[in-house]
C-alpha cells in the first residue's frame, strides 16, 4: 500500500507517543538522568519535535553536530500532542487551507504550536517521496511540553552512534532491525484537516 504524502509516524502506546530532540551535553545529559529539563533549558524559546527518529537522525547528524551531540527519546503524553496538533497552525502559507496570506500570518502569531512536513528519510538519510512531521512548540506550547507531558526522558545517543557505524560498515540489514518501531499515528481530520497542504 503506498504511504500517504502527510502521515505522523511514531512510537506509540495507548497513552504516550515518543518525539526525539537532540542537545549539547550540557542539557541533554541531566534531561535524561533527572526526566525533566534541567533549568538551562529556555521556556521561552521555540522547541522542535520531532516523532521521526530517521528525521532526527538527518538532522542531527547521528548526534555529531555541534548542539546536538546527545540525542533524547521523549515520551510524552498523548493529550498533550494531540493539544498541539489542535492548536497549531502550518508554518507556511497554503492557498486554500487558509482563507489568505494575512489571516495565516496572524494565527502563525499566536499559536503556540506550528507544524512543518518535511521529508522523511530513509537509512541512508536519503529523502523519501513522503513527509514526517515536525511540531514546534512556543510559549503556551512549550511550558506545558516541558512541566506537564513529559512521562520520560531516555539518552538514544548510543544507539544513534550504533546504528551510524553499522551504516558506515554497510550493514542496513543489520541496522533496520535496530530502528525504534514507528508506526502510523491514529490522527485523523479533526486532528490534521487544519494541517495538511
Amino acid at each position: 500500500m503506498e504511504e500517504p504524502k502527510h502521515r505522523i509516524r511514531a512510537v506509540h502506546t495507548a497513552s504516550t507517543v515518543t518525539v526525539y530532540q537532540a542537545y549539547t551535553p550540557e542539557i541533554g545529559l541531566p534531561a535524561a538522568r533527572r526526566g525533566r529539563f534541567p533549568t538551562a533549558w529556555k521556556r521561552d524559546r521555540m522547541t522542535w519535535v520531532k516523532p521521526s527518529f530517521l528525521w532526527m537522525m538527518y538532522r542531527c547528524g547521528w548526534g555529531t553536530k555541534e548542539g546536538q551531540e546527545t540525542v533524547l527519546a521523549i515520551e510524552i503524553i498523548r493529550e498533550g500532542f494531540e493539544w498541539a496538533l489542535r492548536h497549531a497552525c502550518l508554518s507556511h502559507y497554503e492557498r486554500g487551507l487558509h482563507p489568505d496570506r494575512d489571516a495565516w500570518k496572524r494565527q502563525l502569531k499566536y499559536a503556540p504550536a506550528r507544524v512543518q512536513w518535511d521529508p522523511e528519510r530513509d537509512l541512508r538519510l536519503q529523502p523519501l517521496p513522503y513527509r514526517s512531521l515536525q511540531l514546534g512548540l512556543s510559549d503556551e506550547g512549550a511550558r506545558q511540553y516541558a512541566d506537564e507531558w513529559i512521562v520520560a526522558i531516555t539518552d538514544v545517543t548510543p544507539l544513534a552512534r550504533e546504528i551510524h557505524t553499522l551504516m558506515r560498515n554497510d550493514e542496513p540489514d543489520t541496522a533496520v532491525r535496530l530502528l525504534p518501531e514507528e508506526r502510523p499515528y491514529p490522527a485523523g481530520d479533526e486532528l490534521l484537516a487544519h494541517l495538511r497542504p
